[in-house]
């Protein structure tokens, strides 16, 4: 039996934002055991929620949030409306990594984005 889990993770350590759609195959072993295999792009990958690393900075700080939610948040941020994709291999826009980044308004004076900032739109108020 194969279903398809999407995720969205984000790195506590540099703020670098992924998303990434696995395989899950659950399969009976020899033994009679249950397992569980993640395939990420035809490759056996190891569980995306037991200990994940940033594909940046190689850091073990980060959160795995719904799908949808860094493309979200990249779309909020450049003020364009987000429609949350179908299930299915999520692609997520690769952010230039030279130059800094420039703010509407601001013309000539480079934003320095923060990781609070980024990820603002998922807090949520106590009441």
């Amino acid at each position: 039996m194969s279903d398809i889990a999407s995720y969205a993770f984000a790195c506590m350590r540099c703020g670098y934002g992924w998303e990434q759609s696995y395989a899950v195959e659950h399969r009976t072993n020899a033994e009679g055991e249950q397992v569980v295999r993640y395939l990420a792009d035809g490759r056996v990958v190891p569980s995306p929620l037991s200990r994940p690393v940033c594909q940046y900075c190689d850091g073990h700080l980060v959160r795995i949030m719904r799908a949808g939610q860094v493309a979200s948040v990249r779309a909020a941020a450049d003020g364009q409306p987000h429609r949350v994709p179908a299930a299915g291999p999520v692609e997520v826009p690769r952010v230039p990594a030279a130059g800094p980044a420039e703010v509407p308004g601001r013309a000539g004076r480079p934003h320095h984005w923060h990781l609070s900032g980024l990820l603002h739109p998922f807090h949520r108020k106590a009441g």
